[in-house]
């Protein structure tokens, strides 16, 4: 089962779409159609706070900040968002780890103890869902976080790879699955040992041992990298380069919506066009939660209270209430939403998608805008 790691990688950057791209950051001329309408449906403040993209620029006066005031939010950002949200994945890996461990002494394994087994991977799965905001730094630089979540999976690969692993190693062991593909590890590898069966036998009791374990030692590495380098990853003692630092955090958070928008709503839903791969946590049907997951993240990070003092300086305040309410909104409509979003109507689907749109626009549109930095390069959104 072991694959060539340059051929695995390749394959993993191929499927999961992160080869060379050449997208480019929104253009206003491809705008111009859209720019009259409504930003926020359901929320008629942020509708009148934004009627096109020419005018809410032209109203929002960026905020003038220091570098001493750069250097405190990102020092902020750093110990209390990112490295904890790191340490909080590693945490829940070692805690499946441990149930695992406990529960499988005697196979098979079922009942509730594998449904205490599969919760506990939610959890897990949820905090992941978390720390993949920060898409920059060790994490994405070594690839690891292909190696910690695989997705998307358009070919299916995982569910193959996993159980002809689990066929060839059924004593698997964490420094043998160390040396395997992408495809085979973490949070979907997980998942699949878990989900797909009634009951875990010993060779699967054996990889999910495993898999948890190489996974906290993979989050544990890169939350010590986080931990030692934060100054460095962040720029904090180099707030005047515009490409790094605050550019590049905020950006960060923007790119994780725009890529859940479309690698996890729009391309498996197929709501603009053809479908094409997996909601994820497809197997356990649990789409909605790794969604809201990421939607809580964002929203955390986008209403910080030192962003938002650091906004209110300029008497930005209402970009961060547009913000606000337009991620309030977007949080309820998918609370009234299926577990599995693939049961939910094609409307609800829909509307979901036009609510992120909606979000995305606004940090493109008036927070970027307001503290003074662009749309990064990396930007993938259509709108």
């Amino acid at each position: 089962m072991k694959i060539n790691h340059a051929l695995a990688m390749a394959l993993s950057a191929l499927s999961a779409g992160l080869l060379i791209s050449c997208v480019k950051p929104a253009d206003d001329n491809t705008t111009a159609d859209v720019d009259s309408q409504k930003v926020v449906q359901d929320s008629a403040a942020t509708d009148s706070s934004v009627e096109n993209s020419k005018e809410s620029t032209e109203q929002i006066v960026a905020v003038d900040i220091s570098p001493e005031t750069a250097k405190t939010y990102l020092t902020h950002v750093a110990d209390d968002i990112v490295i904890p949200a790191y340490a909080d994945a590693a945490k829940q890996s070692d805690l499946l780890n441990e149930l695992a461990q406990k529960h499988c002494t005697q196979a098979p394994v079922s009942g509730d103890e594998l449904q205490a087994l599969r919760a506990q991977w939610l959890v897990l799965a949820q905090a992941w869902s978390s720390a993949e905001m920060v898409n920059f730094g060790p994490a994405t630089a070594s690839m690891s976080n292909l190696y910690i979540n695989y997705y998307p999976d358009e070919r299916g690969l995982v569910h193959s790879g996993v159980a002809d692993l689990i066929a060839a190693n059924p004593k698997l062991t964490p420094e043998q699955l160390a040396g395997e593909s992408a495809i085979v590890q973490g949070v979907p590898g997980l998942e699949e040992a878990l989900f797909a069966n009634d009951s875990l036998d010993a060779g699967q009791c054996a990889y999910v041992i495993s898999a948890s374990s190489a996974l906290s030692t993979r989050l544990k590495d890169i939350e010590k990298n986080w931990q030692q380098n934060a100054t460095d990853l962040l720029a904090i003692d180099k707030t005047a380069e515009s490409d790094r630092g605050l550019n590049q955090w905020i950006n960060s958070l923007l790119s994780l919506i725009e890529t859940m928008k479309s690698n996890a709503i729009d391309q498996p839903l197929g709501l603009t066009g053809k479908a094409k791969g997996h909601l994820p946590a497809a197997t356990a049907g649990q789409s909605r939660a790794i969604i809201n997951a990421k939607l809580d993240t964002i929203n955390k990070a986008m209403t910080d209270p030192v962003l938002t003092a650091i906004l209110g300086s300029n008497d930005e305040n209402k970009v961060s209430d547009n913000l606000s309410t337009a991620l309030a909104d977007t949080t309820a409509l998918l609370a009234q939403m299926p577990e599995d979003l693939s049961k939910a109507s094609k409307d609800d689907q829909q509307a979901l998608y036009d609510h992120l749109t909606d979000v995305t626009r606004l940090i493109k549109r008036q927070l970027i805008p307001a503290l003074g930095i662009r749309v990064g390069f990396n930007s993938t959104d259509g709108d």
